[in-house]
């Protein structure tokens, strides 16, 4: 039975609709905090899937959160082991950062709903399923990163050149949110009820948008999801 772990940063940004997906192919999952679970005593080889979730910190932080130093070293020695990995948002800034890539302040907040430019190799690649002529993204981030080296870049949007990468055989950097669930919103926009009113944010176009949008998100979400699982079936 495959085993898949998720580090999580605030309890609300969770699996969400890709926890579904792995239960209904029989794998077992484990939730770790971050900064109260060990991380430097994870075996980073032994789970068939390590997934690192997203955020309201900076990957390069680690002054203020020094789990981010056991987060950086854990990731490193798992993408040396060409082991499947995914990083959704502040997970894949730390993934760009463990492969040698700058994590810095993007020239702006990105949170709401815009749709992904898919590069070439995006386009032949599961995320065909987020293509924007087929759902809206979900974008919650100020922060962003160089490519690593070796890297693929399969998404852009206007304001953020990097929004998802491919690394190795199986490892993937997602700075968008694609596991959302349309009816788990609500807790964001409480959780990041802060970061929403410092950005001018209007919490009930917000929450409108999203009602809109987001079913259909999580539909092609969870498509997107099945799709990379079988893909890296081989190395999981």
């Amino acid at each position: 039975m495959k085993t898949a772990v998720a580090i999580r940063h605030v309890a609300f940004e969770d699996l969400g609709s890709f926890a579904g997906v792995l239960t209904q192919r029989g794998w077992v999952l484990r939730d770790l905090e971050a900064g109260i679970d060990r991380l430097g005593d994870i075996d980073p080889i032994e789970p068939d899937l390590l997934v690192v979730l997203g955020g309201p910190i900076g990957a390069y932080e680690e002054a203020s959160y020094p789990f981010i130093r056991d987060a950086l070293r854990l990731l490193e020695r798992r993408l040396q082991s060409d082991r499947p990995t995914l990083g959704i948002c502040l997970g894949a800034q730390m993934m760009a950062r463990a492969l040698g890539a700058r994590v810095y302040p993007g020239p702006d907040k990105e949170i709401g709903w815009t749709p992904l430019r898919l590069s070439p190799a995006g386009q032949r690649s599961p995320l065909a399923n987020l293509d924007g002529a087929l759902t809206s993204m979900l974008h919650w981030h100020g922060d962003t990163f160089d490519l690593p080296p070796g890297a693929t870049r399969l998404a852009s949007t206007d304001l953020y050149l990097n929004q998802a990468f491919s690394w190795g055989r199986s490892a993937l950097g997602l700075q968008c949110h694609p596991e959302i669930r349309a009816d788990q919103f609500e807790r964001w926009l409480i959780g990041h009820a802060v970061e929403l009113n410092i950005a001018g944010i209007s919490i009930p176009d917000l929450r409108a948008e999203s009602a809109r949008l987001a079913p259909t998100l999580e539909q092609q979400g969870r498509r997107f999801f099945d799709a990379w699982l079988t893909t890296i079936g081989p190395h999981a």
